[in-house]
């Protein structure tokens, strides 16, 4: 199967990397840090060189960059699971944040999803098969102190979500949105956090994977996942 995959060069994008190396499938891969990519690929190929891996730098918060990126993956054919994981974390309040941050977070975690489905969908739905999994948040389901522009921007995604679910029943193709508690990536880097007390990237990848294995019939539409002792 063809895999693409944003923001694959660490935590839960890597991650789920891994579990679809691993199956030996062929993945599309991009980040914007351009050597951490590749020094992902590099692992990743060694670990598992059943695998085809192909990476692109690109940042897809940038209309352009997402066109540029997903015309490069329809150019080796059209993908089986699209996995929009790129996006990233700002902590803040609506009444005091930068002015700006508003924008930064639609434009890192609800358009980058955007731009690259609308650039990707066209193909799949002539092939009337695909699964895409939008990578939501529990900042998606309810609202929590200092989340701010940050889970304003991961509702809408999940808006966005639950739009593409209903509009692509017809076409065969699966929408599945994503909703991780706290769970061990970048998003808590300079936090003092006991990382027993947080969920591993290979939680999520792994629910990520087991959900694209079902038959045509079924899909599961959310994946809420939680540490055990429950949110931070």
């Amino acid at each position: 199967m063809n895999i693409v995959i944003t923001g694959a060069s660490k935590g839960i994008g890597k991650a789920v990397a891994e579990q679809f190396a691993a199956a030996g499938n062929t993945l599309f891969l991009c980040s914007r840090g351009e050597k951490q990519l590749y020094d992902a690929v590099s692992e990743l190929q060694s670990l598992y060189p059943q695998a085809t891996i192909k990476a692109r730098p690109a940042d897809v918060s940038v209309k352009e960059e997402a066109w540029a990126f997903g015309n490069w993956c329809l150019g080796f054919g059209t993908p089986d699971v699209l996995v929009n994981n790129a996006g990233h974390f700002i902590p803040g309040s609506v009444h005091d944040e930068a002015d700006g941050q508003l924008e930064a977070m639609l434009q890192s975690n609800l358009y980058s999803a955007y731009y690259l489905t609308r650039t990707l969908l066209p193909a799949m739905i002539k092939a009337k098969s695909g699964h895409i999994f939008n990578m939501c948040s529990i900042a998606s389901l309810h609202a929590y102190a200092n989340g701010g522009s940050y889970s304003i921007s991961k509702f809408a995604l999940y808006g966005f979500s639950k739009n593409l679910r209903e509009e692509l029943k017809p076409n065969g193709i699966k929408v599945t949105s994503v909703h991780p508690g706290a769970t061990m990536s970048a998003s808590w880097d300079g936090f003092n956090i006991d990382p027993k007390r947080i969920m591993e990237a290979a939680d999520v990848a792994k629910m990520i994977y087991a959900a694209s294995q079902l038959s045509p019939m079924a899909v599961v539409e959310d994946i809420v996942l939680r540490p055990q002792l429950g949110d931070l």
